[in-house]
């Protein structure tokens, strides 16, 4: 019955390293990101989430190495008794292995809700890493566009200073020709007055 029982502990503690894996992948993937944000409060928030999923992790760790204690405890102890009452009758046998098939029932189950809780912190992990994934991608489309408004805001200005400086030489120009076309008159009536100055 102890072979058999391993099999689903087994099991169990593989996917719990695979979760522990994943979420440490996940969470250092979130920390580096929340890093690399450009914005204090941003980064601070990230900061923040990060230390909840380490904590998060450390305590399902707890958990995980609580019950994996427990498991070892029981088996000591039911080999313990074993030993103890040395050969007994076949009934008494059996109830060992009835309550060493239920401590390893239980043990399979309280790793099972420590693998599931894994996998649901594995979960928000990732919505969160694609969160902010299209969140810097935002950032970034509104950088870009930013860029573009600004080439064509300094092409502009560009464009209002060359059409003021038209503006004054075309001033100059018309007062000049308005004083050359007054000088003119002024000639003209000068000679036909005054044709003898």
């Amino acid at each position: 019955m102890a072979a058999g029982a391993c099999v689903p502990v087994r099991v169990c503690h593989q996917e719990i390293v695979r979760f522990d894996l994943e979420i440490k992948a996940a969470v250092q993937e979130l920390e580096q990101m929340a890093k690399e944000q450009d914005k204090e409060s941003e980064k601070q928030a990230l900061l923040r989430e990060v230390e909840n999923h380490k904590k998060q992790m450390l305590s399902n760790q707890a958990a995980w190495r609580k019950a994996n204690l427990a498991c070892k405890i029981a088996i000591d102890n039911s080999e313990k008794d074993q030993l103890l009452q040395g050969r007994d009758s076949l009934r008494q046998r059996k109830t060992t292995k009835e309550s060493l098939a239920e401590s390893a029932s239980n043990i399979t189950e309280s790793l099972m809700g420590i693998s599931r809780m894994m996998s649901q912190q594995v979960q928000q992990s990732e919505e969160t890493v694609q969160t902010l994934a299209n969140s810097s991608r935002t950032i970034l489309e509104a950088n870009e566009e930013f860029k573009s408004m600004s080439g064509t805001i300094q092409l502009g200005r560009k464009l209002i200073t060359k059409y003021n400086r038209r503006e004054l030489t075309d001033k100059l120009l018309i007062f000049l020709a308005l004083a050359l076309f007054l000088a003119t008159v002024l000639y003209i009536l000068k000679k036909r007055l005054f044709p003898f100055l």
